[in-house]
């Protein structure tokens, strides 16, 4: 993660030296780091597995590959950038010829450079359109998904992605509002949303708006649904004693994660009250982390959005 500020650029790169510690333990082998963001895991991973290892990065956001640009130079032919998103990572490792990897790290979720630029509209604490494309060579936006979506599948949306408690009673307001005025900026919704909470409601816990526009981000940019995708393709993408690590900042996330490694650390996925195996399922990892890493006190005064930061790294077995 990054800040902006007066001087520029501040990086905040969360559980950095957790995760390229757990993860880069070879000094030639091939990385992935499938968030480039600001860059921080990425130059941390190239450092640490100097002077031969690579790093191939991914990012669907063209301002990630601007801004890597600026610095690749200083890493060579080791640092290859690739703008997509990382569910189709095999694809494009299968074309350089790298089919099996010796890590892969995932920071997920919204970067601080997406949260801190007001117009790319991921943020309820500052007016702008309501996009929150993380790619905007997609058409979908969260303002087409507020304007369109029934009263039922905002409902679900918000319930579904945002855990939002007053989920129906938001996108009744939403869609009475949207009937009298297009909903166009993050301001509108933010509105709408404080409105629909009832006032003794909103004098506890986050923003009010906060799991809304998080549910609304991760359906414009199907976060989950990509996330589903990698996670099936990991254990054919590391090669054996390879590792994969995936930083979570919600449950949502972090459930998933946790599920995918706990099936793949398994012998048998039979259900329990089976007398036998039948599925002759075999382990193909093996969890690093029995509890996930979470940030130091010190590391969340630094950086308090990394409070919520969850680190869960697994290795993959011989075949």
């Amino acid at each position: 993660m990054y800040f902006l500020s007066s001087e520029g650029f501040v990086h905040h790169t969360v559980l950095q030296n957790e995760a390229v510690e757990a993860l880069c333990r070879s000094a030639d082998g091939i990385y992935v780091d499938g968030t480039l963001g600001a860059g921080g895991h990425t130059r941390a991973l190239l450092d640490a597995c100097a002077p031969n290892g690579r790093v191939i990065a991914f990012d669907q956001d063209q301002q990630a590959i601007e801004y890597a640009n600026e610095w690749r130079a200083h890493y060579g032919d080791r640092l290859v950038l690739v703008r997509d998103n990382f569910r189709r990572m095999d694809h494009y490792l299968l074309q350089m010829g790298m089919p099996k990897v010796q890590g892969i790290l995932c920071d997920l979720g919204v970067s601080s450079p997406q949260l801190d630029d007001a117009w790319r509209g991921f943020s309820y604490q500052q007016d702008a359109p309501l996009d929150m494309r993380m790619d905007h060579r997609q058409s979908l936006t969260a303002r087409e998904l507020v304007n369109t979506c029934s009263e039922r599948e905002l409902a679900d949306l918000f319930f579904d992605y945002g855990e939002e408690r007053w989920a129906k009673r938001i996108a009744q307001f939403i869609v009475a509002q949207r009937q009298i005025q297009e909903i166009v900026t993050t301001e509108q919704l933010v509105s709408i949303i404080k409105a629909a909470i009832p006032a003794a409601a909103r004098k506890e816990g986050p923003h009010p708006a906060k799991r809304v526009f998080q549910a609304l981000r991760i359906a414009v940019n199907e976060e989950m649904a990509a996330l589903e995708e990698l996670l099936s393709k990991v254990p054919q993408l590391l090669a054996p004693g390879g590792r994969v690590g995936f930083i979570t900042f919600h449950s949502l996330e972090d459930r998933l994660v946790k599920r995918f490694f706990s099936q793949y650390a398994k012998d048998c996925v039979c259900p329990p009250h089976f007398p036998q195996c039948v599925c002759h399922h075999q382990a193909t990892l093996r969890i690093i982390t029995k509890k996930a890493v979470v940030p130091t006190e010190a590391e969340i005064a630094r950086n308090p959005r990394a409070r919520s930061a969850k680190l869960r790294v697994a290795e993959r077995l011989p075949s």
